[in-house]
């Protein structure tokens, strides 16, 4: 358990370094920067490696988990991408560490409810609701009364996280067998 318990917390934590850091720029391809950070495309990870944790090693190790990559992702962000002289940077690495911690709670708690499910239900519906509150809590926090239209940006991130949330099911499934044979 030690060195898999390791390498999910190690990741969890450059998954929210990265995703705070990318959420800052949005997409500007096909005209999406209005709707779009690059940030929707990492952060689901992190419901795929809590998912993982609870499936394997039950509640209270993805719980420790999710404390870990908490104190290394937002320790990171605040050290290398918050810049405190920028109230929007401040307030995303506020409203990161915020919804992070709540979303992911969220999605443990979900997942073991219905862990005895079909496979795929408690990462699929876990992390659909983890990522709706996570996207909006995180957005009104970092840009209400900015000026920019965070709700669109909102809807934009969540319609991506949850298209990556249903791919995520996929190296779910590998890794669910892979683990078990190992």
């Amino acid at each position: 358990m030690n060195r898999l318990f390791f390498v999910l917390s190690f990741l969890m934590g450059v998954i929210v370094l990265g995703s705070n850091y990318l959420v800052q720029f949005p997409v500007k391809q096909y005209g999406l920067e209005k709707i779009l950070t690059y940030g929707a495309f990492s952060y689901p990870i992190a419901f795929l490696i809590t998912d993982l944790a609870n499936r394997f090693y039950g509640k209270f190790v993805a719980r420790k988990i999710v404390y870990i990559g908490f104190f290394i992702g937002v320790s990171f962000t605040l050290f290398f991408s918050t810049n405190f002289s920028d109230v929007i940077s401040i307030r995303i690495a506020i409203g990161s560490g915020t919804a992070f911690i709540i979303a992911q709670l969220l999605d443990v708690q979900i997942f073991d409810k219905l862990r005895r499910k079909k496979w795929f239900v408690a990462p699929l519906t876990s992390s659909f609701i983890g990522s709706t509150v996570d996207t909006f809590l995180f957005f009104s926090i970092s840009f209400y009364g900015t000026g920019i239209s965070w709700i669109v940006l909102s809807f934009g991130d969540l319609a991506v996280k949850i298209f990556v949330a249903l791919i995520m099911l996929i190296p779910f499934r590998l890794l669910l067998v892979t683990f078990r044979t190992v």
